[in-house]
């Protein structure tokens, strides 16, 4: 009997690899791995899941109706320009799977999110990786590597795991010189944190411009990963074909309600922003002042890169950190050389990272 063969194209695809959340012989490890927020969801949001329980027989309102009017109210943005995902990862799938096929051709930045190359290769698609030799998405890169193929592009931005952002000016330089029938996916997944005057999440571009779309998440400053919820921005075409393929139930009740109550805490959101950036600066300064160079980062986490050395390595200091409980992310082939990457955390345990730290780099 012959096996039941998968496409050629799915065999092309590593297995993701989550990130380490427990160490042996340690109860509570201060996990640093996964971009999560340390502070947790508002408790507003955590008070709306808790009355979600109470009607879990019921289906979820499949229009998504109040979180996308909360999202329209928070933003500013057309109801109608608005659909929910379970995750921003399920609206990028969808978008790849409306919009790319056998033999097109998408343009993914180097470091922009790794599903992107994903979905794009279990389509059939043919990935093109543009480099970012600035550590940001870089618009010559991209726009030399389109072809009569080139259906979409894709960049994060803030991209991960280095944290740096493209401007506003070269983000619409990158539009202005695609063709009309190429799509523009813009992954803003760590827009919430950034505070810098040059920045456009891609938000003002996907109201006007037809081939823009932009994707957010609640799992990184709303805190709640757990609960799978992130949104597009697109135009209302772009809507109404993602509606051809979404399933009727995407989104569960429990995510709904607690994303609701979220977007709407602003003081909440605007307390997790101050935390972070203000520990985001004092981590800069500090490890740069041991030695270690940090990548500048506008998101909620940091990039060490070790220089040359034969002990103070980026492996060598993942282990020591391991060794005191702490757990941060090895790059890999997904970063640069030598660079481990660490959340922002606690205020306690962003002091006990740079205890061990200072130790690491004193002692090895």
């Amino acid at each position: 009997m012959n096996p039941v063969k998968p496409r050629p194209s799915i065999l092309k695809i590593a297995p993701y690899l989550q990130g380490k959340s427990e160490l042996d012989g340690i109860k509570n490890p201060i996990k640093l791995s996964s971009n999560e927020s340390p502070l947790g969801p508002s408790p507003k949001a955590i008070e709306a899941y808790r009355q979600a329980a109470l009607t879990l027989f019921r289906y979820p309102d499949g229009s998504q109706h109040d979180l996308k009017a909360a999202i329209a109210t928070r933003f500013n943005l057309p109801e109608e320009n608005l659909l929910c995902g379970n995750g921003s990862d399920e609206i990028i799938q969808m978008l790849i799977r409306a919009y790319i096929g056998e033999g097109d051709e998408i343009i993914i930045s180097e470091h922009a999110f790794a599903m992107c190359r994903v979905h794009a290769l279990a389509q059939g698609a043919d990935v093109i990786t543009a480099p970012e030799p600035n550590l940001v998405p870089d618009v010559d890169q991209i726009l030399s590597r389109i072809t009569d193929k080139t259906q979409m592009i894709t960049i994060a931005t803030p991209n991960n795991p280095v944290g740096r952002y493209m401007t506003k000016q070269e983000l619409k330089r990158l539009h202005d010189n695609i063709p009309d029938h190429v799509l523009l996916l813009v992954d803003s997944a760590y827009a919430d944190y950034v505070e810098v005057e040059d920045y456009d999440s891609g938000m003002e571009l996907a109201q006007t411009q037809s081939n823009v779309v932009m994707t957010r998440t609640f799992s990184k400053l709303y805190g709640l990963s757990a609960l799978r919820i992130g949104w597009v921005l697109a135009d209302v075409e772009i809507i109404h074909i993602l509606q051809r393929i979404r399933t009727p139930f995407n989104t569960n009740a429990p995510a709904l309600a607690a994303a609701c109550a979220a977007i709407l805490d602003t003081d909440y959101e605007n307390m997790i922003r101050k935390h972070n950036n203000e520990w985001l600066k004092k981590l800069t300064k500090d490890i740069t002042d041991l030695g270690i160079e940090v990548i500048p980062s506008v998101a909620n986490f940091i990039l060490l890169h070790f220089k040359p050395s034969e002990t103070h390595t980026a492996d060598a200091a993942c282990k020591f950190l391991l060794s005191k409980g702490i757990i941060p992310r090895p790059v890999g082939a997904s970063g640069p050389d030598n660079c481990l990457r660490i959340t922002i955390g606690l205020s306690e345990e962003n002091k006990i990272v740079m205890r061990a730290l200072t130790e690491f780099m004193e002692t090895q």
